[in-house]
């Protein structure tokens, strides 16, 4: 399992707007999010098409789902999954914050982590990785 990752706001920023993630010793980008206003472990992920909730990270984070929510199916690390869409209110690491970001909540047990894809990175004006460490900024 990867090492844990520091909270993004004790990352030291650049400027305002701006976050720097170091890489978990292999190599993946670990943070805190605030979702909907509530904290999050997820991984920074550009190949993933959209924010990718766990189901369970959803509940904890008051997305609830029904089971005919899911119209949709995705590739997951663990195979094929129902997954349901959603817009998410407020998305913030650091002090960068994206409003109404499109996810999806995969299949209770189907995701082992949540995802921030390029339905939030795609919002940024600028995605860099420098040297093991991953810039953001609004």
């Amino acid at each position: 399992t990867d090492a844990p990752a520091l909270d993004a706001q004790d990352v030291p920023s650049a400027a305002s707007g701006t976050v720097s993630i170091p890489a978990s010793t292999y190599g993946h980008f670990l943070t805190e999010a605030e979702i909907n206003g509530r904290s999050d472990h997820v991984m920074v992920d550009h190949g993933a098409s959209l924010v990718a909730l766990t189901y369970e990270d959803a509940e904890n984070l008051g997305i609830f789902i029904k089971p005919s929510d899911f119209t949709y199916t995705a590739k997951t690390a663990n195979g094929i999954a129902r997954v349901a869409p959603v817009t998410i209110s407020r998305v913030s690491i650091g002090d960068i914050t994206v409003r109404n970001v499109h996810g999806v909540v995969s299949e209770r047990g189907k995701s082992d982590r949540t995802l921030l894809g390029m339905s939030f990175l795609g919002r940024l004006s600028r995605v860099e990785m420098r040297g093991g460490t991953l810039v953001l900024q609004e």
